[in-house]
């Protein structure tokens, strides 16, 4: 018989599915329910609606991100050792939570989203926010505005994760190494 935990751990590992593949609309607790193996009614013992439990979800995989990527953060390295680490966190994060990462991003501006929600995702975006401009008053990142800068990092390494999920590319160390090193090249100051 399954634990309490268990069963709440198995509503939100098949909500994290979910939601990823569906979207938080076309997701309903009746599909969340099935898929985790559990009555909708046991849900409603957990959350008290669809919107508590994305919110829920949501701030659990922002507080995991933020965690791994600054442990052991290189602050007093370079800023080329600065963007391996993240980008390294960011492989490590998306090996050990498959769908999180692309969970994250098209739900970080979701209407639904409360304000836990929103300071989370602020809390992480000021990480990446903080190295760019970091890199750019050193003069190792180019002079772009910031955001333009984050999405060329973070929308080559989502897509990249979105061609490994569906198979037409297969993880080996040489293509992370490969795609970092054209993450580097793409936003770091050329003399």
């Amino acid at each position: 018989m399954k634990t309490a935990t268990t069963k709440r751990d198995d509503i939100l590992d098949s909500a994290l599915t979910l939601f990823a593949e569906r979207g938080y609309d076309a997701t309903t607790i009746p599909m969340i329910a099935k898929d985790a193996n559990v009555g909708a009614g046991t849900i409603y013992r957990y959350f008290d609606n669809k919107e508590v439990l994305v919110n829920t979800l949501f701030q659990q995989y922002v507080h995991v991100f933020i965690t791994m990527l600054k442990e052991g953060y290189p602050a007093d390295k370079s800023i080329r050792e600065q963007f391996h680490h993240l980008f390294q966190r960011m492989v490590r994060f998306t090996n050990e939570h498959d769908h999180a990462l692309y969970f994250l991003k098209t739900h970080n501006a979701a209407y639904f989203l409360d304000e836990r929600s929103e300071e989370a995702f602020t809390e992480l975006w000021s990480i990446l926010r903080d190295f760019v401009e970091e890199g750019k008053k050193a003069k190792e990142i180019r002079d772009l505005p910031t955001m333009a800068l984050i999405a060329i990092i973070f929308g080559s390494f989502l897509e990249l994760q979105q061609l490994i999920r569906s198979g037409d590319l297969k993880v080996e160390e040489a293509l992370l190494c490969g795609v970092e090193d054209s993450c580097w090249d793409a936003v770091r100051h050329h003399s």
